[in-house]
């Protein structure tokens, strides 16, 4: 910690080196997914821990954009920036829709025996514990932190490499466009953040208690999902995706430079603009009217 405070002897931010992009605002969407009766069980790569981390990471999604939202809603009323204050709006449109969508797929999953209701209720019960015991500076620091890592899993791990093209393609567009709009919207929260002068120590110590949790949540989940399913046991899928996350491609050991940049002073979602990126998954996944 006293890292941490070393680094933020000055508790305000600094002037960051990159921007919002300007023009640039959150465009939301309502798009209507359907899974049908037929689909793969393991529908990412005919693999089980590979879809099961999908599904445990989906399984907090609903009660998390809805925590996210609040947090920047809190401070709505004072942003002065009209581009600002348009963000925020498609920022709350499309993780309302993210929620919504969300919960759609957990109970269908739900129903196809994957137990993600217990896990959904843990992370409600996490969330409403941090609305008590977090001021809402530290509530809006959080989600600047997820937000982070939300973004870097969209960009780096959804849209760079072949996942999407490795799932069943009746599933693959839900988490194609919850991995655009996670990207268009990546830095309204910091910008939020920043521009009601919050402290550079709660941003920065946030999101090392972010870095404990996400993972530390997203693994237990796993696990337990493996054992309910019977594959708690199957070396071949653990090791498959453990290689396919750390080893090769490495796709989660690949996020690590862009992570440790979230803890310099002159850090903004911007300085990674992979609008090329994601203009590239929209011609391919979205459908035209959804732009």
């Amino acid at each position: 910690m006293n890292a941490i405070a070393a680094i933020t002897r000055a508790t305000r931010f600094r002037r960051a080196q990159a921007q919002t992009p300007a023009g640039l605002v959150p465009q939301v969407r309502q798009p209507k997914f359907h899974f049908p009766d037929d689909l793969p069980k393991y529908w990412w790569a005919n693999d089980p821990a590979r879809t099961l981390l999908l599904a445990a990471l989906s399984s907090g999604f609903p009660a998390g954009e809805r925590f996210f939202i609040d947090s920047v809603r809190h401070y709505q009323d004072r942003i002065d920036d009209p581009q600002l204050q348009q963000a925020v709006r498609g920022f709350i449109g499309q993780e309302a829709h993210h929620s919504k969508e969300h919960k759609m797929l957990n109970g269908y999953l739900e129903q196809r025996g994957i137990g993600l209701g217990r896990l959904e209720q843990e992370i409600q019960d996490l969330l409403d514990w941090m609305r008590k015991t977090f001021t809402p500076e530290r509530q809006l620091a959080h989600t600047v932190a997820v937000e982070h890592f939300t973004a870097l899993m969209a960009e780096e791990f959804l849209l760079k490499y072949d996942a999407l093209e490795e799932m069943d393609p009746r599933m693959a567009p839900i988490w194609a466009w919850h991995a655009i709009e996670e990207s268009e919207h990546k830095a309204v929260a910091f910008d939020v953040y920043r521009a009601i002068g919050g402290s550079e120590f709660i941003r920065l110590s946030e999101m090392l208690v972010v870095s404990v949790l996400f993972p530390l949540f997203t693994t237990v989940h796993l696990v337990q999902l493996m054992k309910e399913d019977g594959q708690l046991g199957n070396l071949k899928s653990w090791a498959g995706t453990l290689n396919y996350l750390w080893g090769k491609p490495g796709v989660f050991r690949k996020l690590l430079p862009s992570y440790f940049k979230y803890y310099s002073p002159n850090f903004h979602p911007w300085n990674h603009d992979a609008r090329a990126l994601v203009a590239q998954a929209k011609r391919k996944w979205l459908d035209k009217d959804a732009g």
